[in-house]
């Protein structure tokens, strides 16, 4: 089944009631993906083993809109709370899917939206909504801003995050994924750059009715705090990041939150943060009330493979040592899935610290070990080998054995080289990504999708070019669009040839603002983003006459803000010349894991490439971003894929496919479930961000029994 971009809402008045087969006539999806828990999981079994090849759509809200779309929305009420690609918030009516009101914030951005955080006290509410760095209080009923919070309805969340001496007006932070609610207040953390200059990551409890700062954590301690020994003196003054991007999770009932943490910038050269740096890459229990540390868990050390904890953990109960266990379970962008006793952080399968070899860049330190789970086994590879590269065509093999003999690829953990390129296996996407795991309570089995792609990363030395514009591209761009500009698409677009493409203004404006994944860099002024559009131009003349005096010429520039360092080459994907993985399938996958005694279920391929599997070569399984849906009906619903804009439904048990429909874009988000009148509903969000090839847009779409 094949779905319009053009169709909007189908006529409601067939669906709007069903058989609840004997359950609840009304079910909420309240919090972000479901539960504050982060399981994934709904109890709804209306939709289930035996009738889920009858799902049919429902309704389809066009957002009429280019870009990216992640959200998972909330259902309360009668009412689903959603955002759009420029990160407006949208009420729709959830039987219908038609519009109730719109929220568009002062500042539009195309920044990725997750989700929303929702409070009540019985007797009124709030709805929070992250718009780039601002957390807007919204009445749910009508979408206005709730004026006793903060300033006239919303805070700035970069507001004491930043070093001494730093503007935080000039910085850049985004709240991508939203804040967990705990009694009366909000607990947040935001993404932010991946190089100098970045805010700090503390996180931080707000009330909910005034915005007031109630705790504060410091992810990079101050002096006095644990773990200050751990950076080199004064790290908390002049680093940044170690941050929380992914969202966390809750024990509202013990009042713990949980809380994954990134890497500390700048991500691959760590030479003026010597150290293990804590608390970046680490999963923290935090108590909700006070922000006290109760235990943490460092999953890597001293970071500089980018190997942030991608993804809010899961609460789930096990059996473990013929004992029932609350427990805590973290996917990390490596392939592993480490497991903890939820109250003390004691792990529940053996870890051990393996050591690796040391950095050979100058300046730099590796740690000497790192953790890595003895069960269960890794979800994705972990070595690139010879044997492993694609066969697809001889001509790509033959492109592939050319390129890995260039390569250093020697597993997990490797220091990246200068002038050479090291494999990084699972990619720099992971492994596991924002999307998350589901979890079945009642079972304990854990169900993540994976990446199960190369990547190659390496250093250079900083070899300014004489010109403020290359200065100004190498600090802040070559990190993701590579020294070269070539970047590597659709992730990363290349750069070259950009200003025929794009007007000066239209690429200020997305410096200014970012777009995607890319944040924006409001601490590059008007004369640095001149200088770089004429460097993206290949023109390194000064600017114009008549500029006045505070515009100094590119080469003075330069020379009072070099550094000598060393800057990362740029994500690059180990793709063959036809724009595949080169390396054999799966390149995607979607794994059930027992955690109650580590092992795997079963593990099947996530996806297709239309074209390939057209040709014979069917579930290859592709890169997927977004999360897994697990009900109590017995089913495990997903969509994720990039390529194939298709949603799916897989029997819990055993891995099978029991249903599929296509989508009008990718479904890069993951699914939410509720129930209105006795009928149970799915709703994904699909959009082409990341199918440049596909059709370009952005929609809501529902899917019901008939």
């Amino acid at each position: 089944m094949r779905l319009s971009a053009a169709l909007v809402t189908l006529a409601a008045g067939a669906f709007a009631s069903g058989c609840s087969g004997g359950g609840p006539r009304h079910a909420d999806w309240a919090a972000y993906n479901g539960g504050q828990s982060g399981d994934h999981y709904s109890p709804l079994r209306q939709i289930n083993r035996g009738n889920v090849a009858q799902l049919r759509p429902v309704w389809i809200h066009d957002l009429h809109q280019k870009g990216g779309l992640q959200t998972n929305p909330l259902m309360i009420g009668r009412t689903l709370y959603a955002c759009d690609t420029e990160q407006s918030v949208i009420a729709l009516d959830a039987v219908t899917g038609r519009l109730k009101w719109i929220f568009a914030p002062e500042q539009p951005s195309q920044q990725p939206v997750r989700g929303l955080s929702y409070w009540t006290d019985g007797k009124s509410s709030v709805l929070f909504a992250g718009t780039v760095s601002y957390l807007y209080a919204l009445d749910p009923a009508t979408g206005k801003p709730v004026p006793g919070f903060g300033d006239g309805g919303h805070i700035d969340l970069r507001q004491s995050l930043a070093g001494p001496g730093q503007d935080y007006t000039k910085s850049f932070l985004a709240m991508t994924s939203p804040g967990v609610i705990y009694k009366d207040m909000i607990i947040t953390g935001g993404r932010e750059p991946e190089t100098e200059p970045a805010l700090r990551g503390d996180i931080r409890a707000f009330d909910v009715r005034t915005g007031a700062v109630r705790w504060v954590f410091h992810t990079i301690p101050h002096p006095g705090e644990p773990g200050y020994d751990t950076w080199m003196p004064n790290s908390w003054k002049t680093s940044g990041s170690a941050n929380n991007w992914p969202g966390m999770s809750l024990d509202a009932k013990r009042g713990i939150v949980y809380v994954p943490t990134g890497s500390a910038v700048n991500d691959f050269y760590g030479f003026d943060r010597l150290g293990n740096d804590l608390y970046a890459d680490s999963l923290l229990a935090l108590n909700a009330n006070t922000g006290k540390l109760l235990w943490h868990f460092q999953g890597v050390h001293h970071d500089i493979w980018d190997r942030d904890f991608p993804a809010p953990p899961a609460l789930v109960t096990v059996r473990s040592h013929g004992r029932t266990v609350d427990a805590v379970a973290q996917t990390s962008k490596q392939g592993f899935v480490f497991l903890f006793n939820r109250v003390t952080g004691k792990p529940l399968f053996p870890i051990a610290e393996r050591p690796y070899p040391a950095s050979t860049v100058p300046g730099e330190k590796a740690s000497p070990t790192q953790p890595l789970p003895l069960l269960p086994a890794p979800y994705t590879r972990q070595r690139l080998t010879a044997d492993m590269l694609t066969t697809r065509t001889p001509a790509a093999h033959a492109w592939a054995v050319g390129q890995f003999n260039t390569f250093i690829s020697d597993g997990q953990f490797v220091p990246l080289s200068v002038d050479r390129q090291t494999v990084v296996f699972p990619g720099f996407d992971g492994g596991a990504e924002w999307g998350g795991p589901a979890v079945n309570p009642h079972t304990g089995v854990l169900y993540v999708n994976a990446n199960d792609i190369p990547w190659t990363g390496g250093l250079t030395e900083n070899r300014p070019e004489g010109s403020l514009g290359a200065s100004v591209y190498e600090k802040h761009c070559a990190v993701c669009h590579g020294a070269d500009r070539r970047g590597s698409p659709p992730s990363f677009p290349s750069l070259v040839g950009i200003t025929h493409r794009l007007s000066g203004a239209a690429i200020l404006k997305t410096v200014h603002e970012g777009k995607g994944r890319m944040p924006s860099f409001p601490s590059i002024d008007q004369s640095q983003g001149e200088a770089l559009q004429r460097f993206l131009a290949g023109s390194q003349t000064p600017p114009a006459a008549g500029r006045t005096a505070a515009h100094h010429s590119d080469k003075q520039e330069v020379e009072s803000s070099s550094a000598d360092r060393y800057n990362f080459t740029g994500y690059r994907k180990f793709y063959d010349p036809d724009g595949y993985p080169a390396v054999q399938p799966p390149w995607g996958t979607l794994n059930a894991i027992d955690l109650n005694t580590g092992k795997y279920l079963w593990k099947i391929p996530l996806g297709d490439y239309p074209e390939l599997a057209a040709q014979g070569m069917a579930n290859t399984g592709t890169e997927n971003y977004g999360g897994p849906l697990v009900t109590a009906g017995g089913i495990v619903i997903i969509a994720a894929t990039n390529f194939d804009h298709t949603i799916r439904a897989f029997d819990s048990r055993t891995g099978k496919l029991l249903w599929s429909a296509g989508l009008p874009y990718s479904g890069n988000a993951t699914p939410a479930t509720y129930m209105i009148d006795g009928k149970q509903y799915i709703v994904i969000a699909a959009s082409g961000a990341r199918d440049a090839g596909g059709p370009q847009g952005a929609a809501y779409v529902a899917f019901a029994l008939p």
